[in-house]
């Protein structure tokens, strides 16, 4: 059966065999509730216990700062929604770049009285420290959330920096890191240090299963439930514990952080040899002048939509995508690269490139080859429209 070359690692990645192979005996004999008191569920709670340790140690936190999710989405919303009902409304900063995951449930603040503020960002898409100070001295945040890594552009963010400024107005700041995992280091217990109270991790983005997420919580934070019940992962997120998908996130998490040393660089140089030949066929770079994570590449070719272009290059052999895989189906140009100041005309036609740890030098060239052939063949068609 064909298999096209997957070069859309930020929006899933394929389950790893050891993480599939970890995950089994929870789906068969082993299929006990961590709740219950026999021998099944006590198996399942030291699968539970294990895992979490894992998922702990992969960023630098302690087993007990780890609240269990059933993703990326939820714990963000668990920390903004969560936090926020502890607190005296006021104001919300969150980067404008931010995935709807953490806009959205920000937004909803809005009817319990909140104000909502998004940060700016520059043309490379860095949120801008000196105009977040501005804002603290203007209207200090009580909540401020700000992604470590885009999910379209890849640009990271100086969150050490933004958080110590967060910090003198004592608010309580996020950040989502679910790309950046596997792809750099994320170390908990200095940015914790820094004025950090919570990161969000997901395991689909490292090799591990879709359903499990978490959110890395400093527990001096007081945060209210989305979802009261059982009073499961210390009260902050009841329900019956997927066992099976955490038990993956947790090998997923080890086995990203054991290869993180061989992974980054490999990412890096076929990143390189991506925007090299991207630049040679007269493409725009997104975020180009920014750090940014290893194996993100944004760009987009004058008057071409990036839809149809994504298109062609699938049937050609070729996965990547158009933006956000979460907003896929909305027909407006990316909020991201209208944050950065981006022209709609060109933003409609951005194209992510997300590479993994088993793509190769040859996928690379063949793609730039097909990508130059696909191009070429639509501005064709484009001129003789016109």
């Amino acid at each position: 059966m064909f298999a096209p070359v997957y070069l859309d690692h930020n929006a899933t990645t394929p389950v790893d065999p050891a993480v599939r192979e970890a995950m089994l005996p929870y789906l068969s004999g082993q299929y006990g509730n961590a709740s219950s008191r026999h021998e099944y569920g006590r198996a399942a709670r030291r699968a539970i216990d294990e895992a979490r340790s894992k998922v702990a140690a992969a960023v630098g936190a302690h087993a007990s700062e780890v609240v269990f999710t059933s993703g990326g989405s939820e714990a963000n919303n668990l920390l903004i929604k969560g936090a926020a009902a502890c607190l005296k409304p006021g104001l919300v900063a969150v980067s404008a770049i931010e995935h709807p995951c953490v806009i959205r449930p920000a937004e909803q603040l809005r009817k319990r009285g909140w104000t909502l503020h998004k940060l700016e960002v520059d043309r490379d898409g860095r949120v801008d420290a000196g105009n977040f100070q501005a804002l603290i001295a203007e209207q200090p945040p009580r909540i401020v959330s700000v992604m470590l890594a885009n999910n379209e552009t890849g640009v990271l963010q100086d969150i050490e920096t933004l958080a110590a400024l967060a910090r003198t107005a004592g608010a309580c700041f996020h950040s989502d890191a679910v790309q950046a995992v596997g792809k750099l280091p994320v170390d908990f217990r200095r940015l914790n240090a820094a004025g950090v109270h919570a990161l969000t991790l997901s395991a689909h983005k490292i090799g591990g299963p879709k359903g499990a997420a978490a959110l890395i919580l400093d527990k001096r934070l007081d945060v209210e439930p989305l979802i009261a019940g059982g009073g499961h992962e210390r009260g902050l997120r009841s329900g019956t514990e997927n066992v099976a998908a955490i038990v993956g996130f947790g090998v997923a998490c080890e086995l990203a952080a054991a290869r993180l040393a061989a992974t980054a660089p490999h990412l890096l140089a076929l990143r390189g040899r991506v925007e090299c030949g991207l630049l040679g066929q007269g493409a725009t770079l997104f975020g180009q002048a920014a750090e940014r994570l290893p194996n993100t590449v944004y760009f987009a070719f004058p008057e071409l939509d990036g839809e149809t272009l994504v298109g062609q290059l699938d049937r050609a052999g070729y996965a990547a995508a158009s933006g956000a895989a979460c907003s896929s189906a909305s027909p407006e140009p990316s909020h991201v690269l209208q944050a950065m100041g981006v022209a709609p005309g060109l933003a409609r036609g951005a194209v992510r490139v997300s590479l993994g740890g088993a793509n190769t030098v040859a996928e690379v060239d063949g793609f730039l080859a097909t990508l130059q052939g696909t191009v070429r063949r639509l501005q064709g068609l484009t001129a003789m429209a016109v």
